[in-house]
């Protein structure tokens, strides 16, 4: 819950009430923003992010992905597990193997647009 309480700041109190009411409206819920950090936080993690990349590049089983970055298959399905959870990649079964890819378009925006902006600096 956003606590509406006045906050001093400077010398004024809300400059500009105008644009704090409207962000006030607009900024979503607390359990929206810790999502969101929650989301971020699964990027934060490198063995993740190149987990990711492996798969905006190709759909993989987890022999293949622990082998091209040369980590343990457990490694690799803890990560997995991890990334299915927060929806940023899906499982397909044929017959004992499953195949892991990037869960939707979304995942991948949020990859390239990091490429972009990494690739900026």
């Amino acid at each position: 819950m956003i606590d509406n309480t006045p906050v001093e700041c400077c010398d004024l109190m809300a400059a500009h009430p105008d644009i704090v009411d409207q962000v006030r409206r607009e900024m979503p819920d607390e359990d929206t923003l810790y999502n969101l950090a929650e989301l971020f936080h699964v990027f934060g993690d490198s063995t993740r992010m190149r987990i990711l990349y492996v798969l905006f590049t190709s759909e993989m089983c987890v022999c293949d992905i622990a082998t091209l970055l040369g980590m343990t298959q457990s490694a690799i399905s803890h990560q997995l597990r991890l990334l299915k959870n927060m929806k940023l990649v899906r499982a397909r079964r044929e017959g004992k193997t499953v195949f892991y890819a990037l869960a939707d378009d979304h995942v991948k925006t949020i990859i390239n647009q990091g490429l972009e902006h990494v690739h900026e600096l």
